[in-house]
């Protein structure tokens, strides 16, 4: 089944979704916490189902797709395996997910109590994949990609139909990338009325690379946040999507993702993944900086943190 990309596309999944998703609040704080002067609105999409904003795409993909006797099949760092392994579990359906070593338990340990198969083997995302199509090839499963699918990005989208409509007078969204579906859906919703800046960490920056390079590249990962934000290529569709709405994208450092980790949770009491930390990163960091007045908002989207590792972050 074919899916034209457009804002209607985006609505129509929200429609579709609704029911099995939660409208995740926005959260005004004060911009000294974070080292600017403006105040800062966090759209916290980590309190979504399954602990990030992945369910969007994966309840869109799943309930527009015809699903076969033998379920459905996935590849990740662990927050789309959890996503497609909940949506699967509240529908009824089979689903195998594949991750890398790389994988953190915790996110491992959330695909397999919702009820998934789950295969650990090879070293990154990319090799998930390889093996996750290997086995729809064999089995005939349903293939849920993370981000180079029109459902996905659809789904994905919905975060910022959300966010319009509870914060309508933004200037500026910052939104973390790694395959990049999250980032396009946004932007393809906003359409240009918002600007649109994409945050990724320096040891994978797969969309930065194929913005600067006018197509999708391989880049190497390296980064405390690859397990989410670690692609080695962004898709076709989000590299279209992008060079036409995403305004920038800007990089910062496992060490800035950290300090955010340190911020967030002392000041906010929130425990977020390094990927759900790195997009405000890019202002802790100083990666973007808001002009006077300008009205920014950050989405913060990933909850699927070693509570034990993020103690030691947090000191």
């Amino acid at each position: 089944m074919a899916e034209v990309l457009n804002a209607a596309a985006i609505e129509t999944a929200y429609r579709r979704i609704a029911p099995h998703v939660r409208h995740t609040p926005v959260m005004t704080v004060e911009g000294a916490a974070f080292g600017v002067a403006e105040p800062i609105h966090l759209k916290l999409e980590l309190f979504q189902h399954a602990g990030s904003f992945k369910p969007r795409g994966a309840f869109n993909n799943l309930l527009s797709r015809t699903i076969p006797a033998s379920g459905v099949t996935a590849a990740s760092g662990g927050n789309h395996g959890a996503a497609v392994a909940y949506a699967a579990a509240c529908l009824g359906v089979k689903a195998r997910i594949f991750v890398p070593v790389i994988s953190s338990p915790v996110k491992v340990a959330r695909i397999c109590d919702y009820g998934a198969d789950v295969v650990v083997e090879g070293e990154r995302y990319a090799d998930a994949q390889v093996l996750s199509e290997a086995y729809a090839a064999e089995s005939g499963a349903l293939m849920v990609h993370p981000f180079d699918s029109p459902f996905t990005v659809a789904g994905q989208g919905t975060v910022g139909l959300e966010w319009e409509r509870d914060m309508p007078d933004l200037d500026t969204v910052l939104v973390a990338a790694g395959g990049g579906g999250l980032v396009a859906g946004i932007a393809l919703w906003y359409g240009g009325r918002v600007k649109v800046v994409a945050v990724e960490p320096q040891g994978s920056r797969a969309l930065h690379a194929a913005l600067a390079a006018g197509a999708p590249v391989d880049v190497p990962v390296d980064s405390i946040a690859a397990d989410s934000l670690g692609a080695r290529r962004v898709g076709e569709i989000v590299h279209m999507i992008a060079r036409e709405h995403v305004a920038e994208a800007v990089l910062v450092g496992d060490n800035a993702i950290e300090e955010t980790q340190r911020r967030l949770w002392r000041r906010l009491g929130i425990a977020a993944e390094p990927g759900g930390a790195a997009a405000l990163s890019a202002i802790v960091s100083g990666a973007y900086r808001p002009a006077s007045g300008e009205r920014v908002g950050v989405l913060v989207c990933g909850a699927n943190v070693d509570l034990a590792k993020l103690a030691v972050t947090a000191g």
